[in-house]
């Protein structure tokens, strides 16, 4: 775990991410996705907007449904540090339209 606050954690994702720095930001409690609970999804976005002041340029990424490439039911916002050329598309599915 790279940072932990009374409701949210922040941690690398399991296979390393897609950029070096690639971050995760969970509420420690359970709702589906950022529509379901307002207030726990303005607190991760709120942590994570804390982690993006130092991080640089960034994306800030989360997912609502299968059709958005949600493939966890639990509310996580990726941080994803950016930079010049560095080649990642999103998002960073590897399924071309036609196969999803």
């Amino acid at each position: 775990m790279l940072r932990e606050w009374p409701d949210t954690l922040a941690i690398r994702p399991r296979h390393g991410g897609v950029t070096d720095g690639h971050l995760l930001i969970i509420p420690k409690v359970h709702v589906a996705d950022v529509a379901e609970d307002p207030s726990v999804s303005a607190t991760t976005m709120l942590r994570a907007a804390e982690l993006a002041a130092e991080a640089g340029d960034c994306n800030v990424i989360t997912s609502r449904g299968p059709s958005a490439t949600q493939t966890v039911r639990h509310l996580h916002l990726h941080l994803v540090p950016r930079a010049d050329g560095d080649g990642l598309l999103l998002p960073w599915t590897t399924a071309r339209p036609a196969e999803r």
